[in-house]
């Protein structure tokens, strides 16, 4: 045991992994909360709509010479506000995703075939290797975490009743319509640069699974959001020292830590709690 910390001490004076473990700290701050708004707008595809059209972005990337990384972040936040209109129906955003998902994968495979770029060299990025985090990565997730938690606290009645009822928070005054484009984007921005760490088919780590743990210990919005941030940091950092005190891949760790908690949550002995979407006295109105 002495010897796997004396271990961890040593990679932990590295540079990449200093860069890894900052970059994990602080995506677990903003994207926990994104993980409440997917859950609140029941938009779970969100996550492999964003895997294609991340994957698109990368591939437009290589064709071009940009940063494919960078490309994915633009081609993602463009593709949340571009079905931002489609939202305007409960079954909206879910038939939206799974158009996005098609689409974007179609022009990805077409984009790599017509330009000659290595489809396996593309596809190879949406794996994620925590220890690749570069100082620029850093920057958009340090944005995220002051971004996220900054549009929450800012517009948190607004959110609780656009999560609780689309109608209610229009009858409410509520501009639902710039309010969903802007979480869109910030969803779908989130998304993307999780990758990085995880990998696209493990983002859920940062994401979804400390919201759904959240959702059953809160009993409001804000309690949830707090929770869900909270559970992000113990699990992350947990799951990132585990990996590297036993030699082992850090992003499956991160979601076998973090579905081990949802799990733990979900056996709790049952007790009366709100419901998560609670109703508008959730947050007091404003006058």
């Amino acid at each position: 045991m002495n010897l796997a910390v004396a271990d961890v001490g040593e990679l932990l004076r590295l540079a990449p992994v200093q860069r890894a473990g900052a970059g994990l700290l602080l995506a677990s701050v903003g994207l926990p909360v994104v993980g409440v708004v997917i859950v609140g707008l029941d938009i779970m595809p969100v996550r492999f709509a964003m895997m294609h059209v991340a994957l698109l972005g990368i591939a437009v990337g290589l064709l071009t010479g940009l940063d494919p990384m960078l490309c994915a972040l633009v081609a993602c936040a463009l593709a949340g506000a571009g079905v931002a209109p489609m939202a305007r129906s409960p079954d909206g955003l879910s038939g939206a995703m799974g158009l996005l998902m098609s689409l974007a994968i179609a022009a990805a495979l077409l984009t790599l075939s017509v330009s000659g770029v290595n489809a396996s060299g593309a596809f190879a990025l949406l794996w994620g290797s925590i220890l690749s985090v570069r100082t620029a990565d850093l920057w958009v997730l340090g944005a995220l975490a002051v971004a996220v938690p900054a549009l929450f606290w800012w517009r948190r009645r607004d959110l609780a009743l656009l999560l609780y009822d689309r109608e209610l928070a229009l009858a409410s005054g509520v501009r639902v319509e710039r309010l969903t484009l802007l979480l869109l984007v910030l969803v779908a921005v989130s998304v993307a640069g999780a990758i990085k760490l995880t990998g696209a088919l493990l983002v859920d780590a940062l994401t979804l699974l400390p919201a759904l743990a959240a959702r059953r210990l809160g009993t409001s919005l804000t309690s949830i959001t707090a929770w869900a941030v909270g559970i992000g940091v113990a699990v992350n950092t947990s799951g990132f020292l585990l990996a590297l005190a036993f030699d082992l891949p850090p992003g499956p760790v991160l979601v076998l830590v973090a579905g081990g908690v949802v799990l733990a949550v979900h056996l709790l002995p049952e007790r009366r709690f709100r419901s998560w979407r609670a109703p508008a006295s959730l947050v007091p109105p404003s006058h």
